[in-house]
Formats: C-alpha cells, sequence, structure tokens
C-alpha cells in the first residue's frame, strides 16, 4: 500500500482518532492493552453469497460484518451496498458506531456491515434475493439480543422488511425487532424519515448556541442530493438558514446569496434537474467544499476533507452528517486554522437514536406517536452535545476528542464493571 493509500483507509484514520483520543484521556493514557482493545473488532465476518441473476446466471457477492464491542449491550449497525466497500472501511466504520453509540449514551455496542455492490445494476428481484441471500449467510450472529442491523448507504425501508422476514422464517417467529430502518407495516418507527434531518439540527443548533452564535443568516452548503438533502435545508430555511448550494446526478449549482428551496422542490418533483435551476451558476461537485460559506456539512463518504484541501476551506462550522469525511491530518489543520469541526460521533447520531427508539418499540410492541419521538431525540442529543462541549473545553481540544473522551468513559466503565478489564 503506498503512502497516500494508507493516508486515506478508512481504518488507519478511525485508529488514529482512537489514539488522539486516548493521549488526552486519563483513563487509556500510556495503557497500550486498552488502545488495542478498543481499536479493533471483536470479530469480522466474510461471506459470498451466491445470487440467481435475471438471465439464469449465479453471481457472487462478497459481503462483511464488523462487530466491534458489545460491552454496553448488543451490536448495533448498519448495511452498506456499494461497489466500494472493504472489509477496512466496514472495520473503521464499526469503530465509529461503537463511539456513536456511547456518546449519545444508548445501551448498545456496535458493528458494520457492507456488500460489494452497485444497486443501481441489479434488478428488483435481484436485489431482493441479494439481501434475504445475505441474511441466510449471517442469520446465526444476529438478532434482536445478539446483533441488529439497520439502513445504510443504499439500503432502504424495502431491504430492511427483506431481511426482516428472512430472518423471521429462518428462526421460525416473527422478529421486527432484528432489524431497524423498517418500513411502518413492518414495526417501523414514526418520524424517522424528518428525524435523520432534525437530529443533525439539533446539535448544530446547540453547537452555535455554545459558542454564543446564531443560525440565522447563515449561509449553508450541504453535501448530497436527494430527498434526504431536501428535508434538511427545508428545515434549516424555516430557521432563517441560507443554502447556497443544490445538487443531484446531473450537476450542481451555486448561488451565494441563497437558492429558492421551493422552486428546487417543484423542479424534483416535475422530475426536473436542479442544473435547470436560473438563477445560480453551474459548478463541479469537486468545487463544493471550497465555496464561500459559513457552514459546511458534508454528508456522503469518508475521506473527502483531506490534508490537501483542508487549508482551502471557507466554512468556519463543519457539520459532518457522513461517517469519517474529515481525515486526521485534516483535522489538525482545520483546528489551528480555528475551524469548529462538529465530529461524525455526534453529529449523525441521530439515527442510531431513532433505531435504537424503534428496537425499544419493537420489543415492547408498543409504538409512539411522532411527538414522543421528537421529544426524546431533542432531549438526548441536546444533552450529548453538552457533555461533549464540556468535555472538549475541560482537555483543551477539539470536539472529536471531547466526543471520543466522553465515549471512552462509559465503554471502559462497562468493560471494567463486567470483568474485562
Amino acid at each position: 500500500m503506498s503512502e497516500q493509500e494508507n493516508f486515506l483507509d478508512a481504518f488507519e484514520n478511525a485508529k488514529k482518532q482512537i489514539k488522539s483520543a486516548c493521549d488526552l484521556y486519563h483513563g487509556c493514557r500510556d495503557d497500550e492493552n486498552k488502545y488495542r482493545l478498543i481499536s479493533n473488532p471483536r470479530r469480522v465476518i466474510e461471506v459470498y453469497i451466491p445470487v440467481r441473476m435475471d438471465d439464469g446466471r449465479v453471481e457472487t457477492f462478497t459481503g462483511f460484518r464488523s462487530q466491534h464491542n458489545n460491552a454496553r449491550g448488543p451490536f448495533k449497525g448498519g448495511i452498506r451496498f456499494h461497489q466500494n466497500v472493504s472489509k477496512s472501511e466496514v472495520k473503521a466504520l464499526s469503530m465509529w458506531m461503537t463511539f456513536k453509540c456511547a456518546v449519545v449514551n444508548i445501551p448498545l455496542g456496535w458493528g458494520k456491515w457492507g456488500i460489494i455492490v452497485d444497486p443501481k445494476k441489479l434488478s428488483l428481484g435481484e436485489l431482493e434475493r441479494l439481501s434475504r441471500g445475505y441474511v441466510r449467510e449471517i442469520y446465526r450472529y444476529i438478532g434482536p439480543e445478539q446483533d441488529v442491523p439497520a439502513p445504510d448507504v443504499n439500503t432502504t425501508p424495502q431491504i430492511m422488511a427483506w431481511m426482516m422476514d428472512e430472518y423471521s422464517k429462518l428462526v421460525g417467529v416473527y422478529s421486527p425487532g432484528s432489524f431497524t430502518g423498517k418500513p411502518l407495516t413492518c414495526g417501523g418507527s414514526q418520524w424517522r424519515g424528518t428525524a435523520t434531518a432534525q437530529g443533525g439540527i439539533y446539535v448544530l443548533l446547540e453547537i452555535l448556541k455554545f459558542y454564543k452564535d446564531d443560525i440565522k443568516g447563515k449561509k449553508i452548503i450541504i453535501q448530497g442530493a436527494g430527498n434526504a438533502w431536501l428535508t434538511m435545508t427545508k428545515l434549516l430555511s424555516e430557521s432563517w438558514a441560507i443554502i447556497v448550494w443544490a445538487a443531484d446526478s446531473r450537476g450542481a449549482i451555486y448561488n451565494p446569496q441563497g437558492i429558492d428551496i421551493k422552486k428546487i422542490s417543484e423542479l424534483k418533483k416535475s422530475k426536473k434537474s436542479v442544473i435547470d435551476y436560473t438563477d445560480a451558476k453551474k459548478v463541479g461537485e469537486e468545487e463544493l467544499l471550497e465555496q464561500e460559506c459559513d457552514i459546511l456539512i458534508p454528508a456522503a463518504l469518508e475521506n473527502q476533507i483531506t490534508w490537501e484541501n483542508a487549508g482551502n476551506i471557507k466554512a468556519k462550522y463543519i457539520l459532518e452528517l457522513a461517517n469519517g469525511p474529515t481525515t486526521p491530518e485534516a483535522d489538525t489543520i482545520l483546528f489551528e486554522k480555528g475551524k469548529i469541526v462538529i465530529p461524525d460521533i455526534l453529529a449523525n447520531a441521530w439515527w442510531v437514536m431513532v433505531s435504537y427508539f424503534e428496537q425499544v418499540q419493537n420489543n415492547t410492541n408498543y409504538y409512539w406517536e411522532t411527538e414522543e419521538v421528537d421529544e426524546k431525540l431533542q432531549k438526548k442529543m441536546k444533552q450529548a452535545t453538552a457533555e461533549v462541549y464540556q468535555k472538549a473545553q475541560e482537555n483543551n481540544t477539539y470536539l472529536r476528542s471531547g466526543a471520543y473522551i466522553v465515549a471512552m468513559e462509559r465503554i471502559f466503565n462497562a468493560m471494567k464493571d463486567r470483568g474485562e478489564l
């Protein structure tokens, strides 16, 4: 592996982030055993899934599962369908997820799933057969009290419903708590779609308050497209923020004075592209991160902000809604330039919170109304944000290390009480 490839290796980046926090945290500093335990998954599973394609041939797909740490409860983690999935990426994501659960203080451990596939190239029938085939390969390692998967990149409520159904057939009992992120008809939770945007906004608003700042009038770039992007832009616009960027599969537009989200919504409803929006300039998506704005929200994949472009970031605040969008080297550059990075293990923990809420509802067979889900989410995210900010201030460090320290305290205390340390 070349130096550049190693630099962009997700697993190595995750370990660097953990090591930086360990060096600050008195409960881990100079304890190599604790670092080894927390920086490696307990188990990594690799499976090969045969799928009968529509043309009659059988194609084999490779899947991974990394189960990182379950000291605080059953493993919990998303399933990613993507052509660039790798074992390294899945291991890194499982580590980030362990800390994510601990930061927001929910009683779960974490893992991550991934299948090497471009789902856009599969028919609906092929996608269902792949989803069910994956469950047949790994069902012995999952379940409501062992490991509960959820959606991630390119996986949907429909895929979760297929997987839950296949698991239920294999174990011989209807088991809605075996997967989360399901449709409401199959035991899903109210408000999940909106919560995926609202939870991140709760974190952002709290951080702005701690820095004696306000969302009103802030110019915002959100990396991403589709319904999640549209939901978040609408919510931010309602708070008087100004959205200056929009993108989809056909291109991207930028207007530093702001984009009319209502017009963008109308374009999407009429199946047109954002590039048909007239009052903005067309720009390349690779230019996105370096445009003028107050708040940058990377919401795509890993390694978007690196040592190569970190010095050109103009936003004061960076809200990481993607997993691992900022490399450790870029973190240092941003901190030295006075940028405030709201780390992924806090900023996008809302979705694991809502998944946890769904799991609780499935296990009790009692389902909450939308208002109750929102109230619980808001309370937990505000509390977690305050704890991370306070820990960062106490240790004179940036928010990411503050978040890791909060999480490590909880993880190591659980391991100690269980006799693992």
